[in-house]
């Protein structure tokens, strides 16, 4: 995402039901692990404490702290590349290192977890991200947030600023603004890699349900050949294959939502990603099981009718 001139932020405090509209900066720097010494970027939230920009009860019981020069948070969930930082701050209450070769003390621990885009975050002040992320502009922003009165419609202040703010800026709600990185992502290797992932399982999982069906049909071909002689038709057949392949779909899916979700736990330990398993994920999935046998239980239903009952008797 490009940045924008802070002009556009003062800007939008001319409109009516604009309450506040603070910068936040977001680029990396070099830490150092304390103990290692081997440096790995990290990602740098700053933001000016005199205007709190974060929804996290860590960050607004260390204003204070943070308006100090060289004073930051850390995340807990980074990756252990960056050193065992709680460990150590939880022994000695306060933990120095260096980020961009200038010496930082750690005074506070939040939580936000890693990311395709950063296995590591800093929280700081304005001051402090500009003295340790040096080739910055501190006329350009990452990210603005706009806060309105609790009187304001969202909807036509944010269609009046789209109308009267320049191109250069996007102006989002918070869903919105999650949407657009979610769809960043999605559009990226990492991205493609899931979604051919899913593709496939979903089309080796038509085969291999066929597969079952097809066997089953065969074997008890006669029988099926001999509930058509008695005046069963075709409609009836289908609906008992489909019985199967539902019945197959249930068996795949609950002990697959259990594995999954073992498997999400194990990806969080092996990348501390924030990754759960969603009631909305989970409906999805089942939705394609049950798709995925219904497809296979349709094209099963060729087998059945060739079952002739002259060949039975």
């Amino acid at each position: 995402m490009s940045s924008f001139p802070r002009a556009r932020l003062h800007q939008t405090l001319a409109y009516d039901g604009v309450e506040s509209a603070n910068p936040i900066y977001v680029d990396f720097a070099p830490w150092r692990n304390p103990t290692t010494h081997v440096e790995k970027k990290i990602l740098v939230l700053g933001f000016d404490p005199a205007n709190p920009a974060f929804d996290l009860s860590e960050a607004e019981g260390n204003l204070e702290q943070l308006s100090m020069l060289n004073r930051v948070l850390f995340d807990r969930a980074s990756r252990p590349e960056y050193g065992a930082i709680s460990q150590l701050f939880s022994n000695q209450g306060t933990l120095e290192a260096q980020v961009s070769d200038r010496l930082v003390q750690t005074v506070g621990l939040f939580q936000m977890g890693a990311s395709f885009g950063a296995d590591g975050n800093l929280i700081a002040s304005d001051s402090t991200f500009f003295n340790l992320v040096r080739d910055r502009n501190p006329t350009q922003v990452d990210i603005g947030l706009i806060k309105i009165t609790s009187d304001a419609d969202l909807e036509t202040i944010q269609a009046q600023l789209r109308a009267g703010l320049p191109n250069d800026v996007k102006v989002l709600t918070v869903p919105e603004f999650v949407r657009l990185e979610v769809d960043h992502w999605a559009s990226q290797g990492i991205g493609f890699i899931f979604n051919l992932g899913v593709f496939v399982g979903f089309f080796v999982g038509i085969i291999i349900v066929y597969q079952i069906l097809y066997s089953n049909v065969s074997e008890h071909l006669s029988e099926y050949a001999t509930l058509k002689a008695m005046g069963y038709s075709d409609r009836y057949l289908l609906i008992m294959l489909m019985q199967e392949a539902l019945i197959l779909a249930a068996l795949g899916f609950l002990p697959g939502f259990f594995v999954s979700i073992g498997l999400y736990q194990v990806t969080y330990a092996a990348t501390l990603m924030a990754t759960a398993m969603k009631t909305s994920r989970a409906v999805i999935v089942l939705f394609l099981t049950i798709l995925m046998c219904g497809i296979s239980g349709a094209i099963s239903m060729r087998k059945l009718r060739s079952a002739d009952p002259a060949d039975v008797f």
